[in-house]
């Protein structure tokens, strides 16, 4: 089976990129499993401190392929929704950050991967939906991630409506961290990777774990975990040397691999 991932890795940041154009990026039952199973890789390796996630076309994803869903029994519906599940999870749980790179459209699961990303940068030409509703389906997994990035009624515009929204409308919602000129997007999202590629590997990714534990619990729980979160950073090596480098008045020497789980 021909690969719909590509994956490459310079100066310590990752590039995965979705390789089926023909299919607008479409997020097929094979390329859902060949893009977990690349971060899944990307995960383990101690050389990657960051990744950016791109698409190859015109569009950055139109979502899930619909001939896969036209006419299929109940168990391999539940088999492609949970294989999106299952792929969000691993883009949460990856030590390192994602960055989305949007170009075009990021449309239904399309526009769950830009919400789940850490991170999202948008050419000033793109667009974000969740159409479902328009077809009889609506985008209740989209639902999770969106619902998460952007304010209640926002989504629920989204959701209901299925009309699209603008990059400039996604920076103001929180669905996107920045938006940029068309012909700056490639630039800009290599500069802002290398730049989180730049922190120490083992901060970022217990910062990042932090951030999603904290985000769903009680204010004094948050308090009480990011204590303790705080506490086993603050000992590591990198956390010394940062501190030691600050007060010394040097650039820090990272170890990035230690305890980075």
């Amino acid at each position: 089976m021909s690969s719909l991932i590509q994956v490459t890795v310079q100066d310590a940041v990752a590039t995965v990129t979705l390789h089926n154009p023909d299919k607008m990026g479409a997020l097929s039952l094979e390329a859902m499993r060949q893009l977990t199973d690349a971060f899944t890789a990307i995960g383990d390796r101690d050389d990657v401190h960051a990744v950016i996630l791109s698409s190859e076309g015109k569009v950055f994803s139109a979502g899930h392929d619909l001939t896969e869903l036209r006419g299929a029994a109940e168990a391999q519906q539940r088999e492609i929704f949970e294989t999106c599940s299952e792929l969000m999870l691993t883009i949460q749980n990856l030590p390192q950050p994602v960055i989305a790179k949007v170009h075009g459209l990021a449309t239904a699961a399309g526009c769950q991967l830009v919400a789940t990303c850490d991170l999202a940068v948008a050419a000033e030409s793109a667009r974000f939906a969740t159409p479902g509703v328009r077809i009889g389906l609506f985008c209740s997994t989209p639902m999770v991630a969106l619902s998460r990035a952007v304010p209640q009624k926002v989504a629920m515009r989204m959701l209901l409506t299925g009309d699209p929204i603008t990059a400039d409308e996604a920076v103001q919602y929180g669905l996107v961290s920045d938006v940029v000129a068309d012909e700056e997007l490639d630039d800009a999202v290599s500069t802002l990777a290398h730049r989180v590629a730049q922190a120490s590997a083992t901060t970022v990714s217990i910062g990042k774990r932090a951030f999603y534990e904290q985000l769903n619990v009680s204010t004094p729980e948050a308090y009480a975990k990011m204590s303790q979160v705080m506490t086993h950073n603050a000992v590591l090596p990198d956390a010394q040397e940062g501190i030691g480098a600050f007060l010394e008045k040097r650039e820090p020497v990272w170890q990035h691999h230690a305890s980075r789980r």
